[in-house]
């Protein structure tokens, strides 16, 4: 079994004006395709990896063959983290509920916690992402380099958590519209959240 790149749930310019239809197309069609066929040329070499869903295996890297881990740690792991991103990205949707509650309690407000992530995402240096996690019983915003997951575990990335949300800081996420304004991107991205399968995702580890 090899990977399939995941289809969108909506049209690529269903979040407009906030993220553009040309840069969610080659986003979607280029950028995570070319993850995909990367890491389906090792499972075709070593057919035994194929068995895991993606999520498995980025969790369980040493599971592939040690010459051909950080290959996979880039690719299938970019696989995995643009599958998670297209379902946090939804127009319409309210943050509510027991996630709210728990984002106002462990960052002090629902505005600390934007000023939070902004100023992680805005500072990552480079290419990776932002997100917000759950630790234990707390929440918190970390990031990950590259194509790193929380998934990975705190040995090789450094962090740890469950995912709640995220936002990719890689500039093919955003150049084509907000060029070297990485800001302007992080602060349109609060119009696109889908609050909705953050707090599922929230719910099913509470």
């Amino acid at each position: 079994m090899s990977y399939v790149l995941p289809p969108l749930t909506y049209a690529y310019d269903a979040l407009e004006p906030y993220f553009d239809k040309q840069t969610m197309k080659i986003h979607h069609t280029q950028h995570h395709q070319t993850y995909i066929n990367n890491a389906n040329s090792i499972l075709e070499v070593y057919p035994e990896l194929a068995k895991y869903s993606v999520e498995e295996l980025i969790k369980n890297l040493d599971k592939v063959p040690i010459n051909k881990r950080t290959f996979m740690r880039n690719n299938a792991g970019g696989h995995a983290n643009h599958t998670f991103f297209w379902n946090t990205l939804k127009t319409g949707t309210t943050l509510s509920g027991d996630l709210k509650m728990a984002i106002a309690r462990d960052f002090s407000s629902i505005e600390q916690f934007q000023k939070e992530f902004e100023k992680t995402a805005a500072t990552h240096f480079g290419s990776g992402w932002a997100w917000l996690v759950l630790q234990g019983n707390k929440l918190a915003v970390i990031s990950t380099v590259n194509q790193d997951s929380p998934l990975m575990g705190e040995e090789i990335t450094g962090n740890l958590g469950v995912a709640i949300i995220a936002l990719d800081v890689w500039e093919h996420a955003y150049y084509l519209k907000y060029q070297n304004k990485r800001t302007d991107y992080i602060q349109a991205f609060w119009h696109v959240v889908n609050w909705d399968i953050a707090a599922v995702r929230f719910s099913r580890k509470t």
